[in-house]
């Protein structure tokens, strides 16, 4: 059955125990014929997670979007700034 669970968007407050949105995460990257191709795993304060598969990507003028299943079954939506190489959690969905 098709989920129907709306994603959490960067600026919405979280639920208690949930990850903030809009907020600075570190990413290890694929780095094939160009620098940071695709993120490989990320963390969360304390958490790493693992990339498990990339579901979308789209660019921005000056940002790069993916839309990542992990290993903890969610799904997220990492920004990756290419001026400044800074990586933020813009967007959460729960399993």
């Amino acid at each position: 059955m098709h989920s129907t669970k709306p994603y959490q968007e960067a600026g919405e407050k979280s639920a208690p125990g949930r990850h903030d949105l809009n907020t600075r995460i570190r990413a290890e990257c694929y780095a094939g014929y160009r620098a940071d191709q695709r993120p490989l795993r990320f963390s969360l304060g304390e958490r790493t997670l693992q990339v498990l598969e990339v579901e979308d990507q789209w660019h921005s003028p000056h940002a790069i979007y993916f839309r990542v299943r992990a290993d903890d079954g969610h799904t997220y939506v990492l920004r990756h700034d290419e001026e400044t190489d800074i990586w933020t959690l813009e967007a959460f969905r729960s399993k």
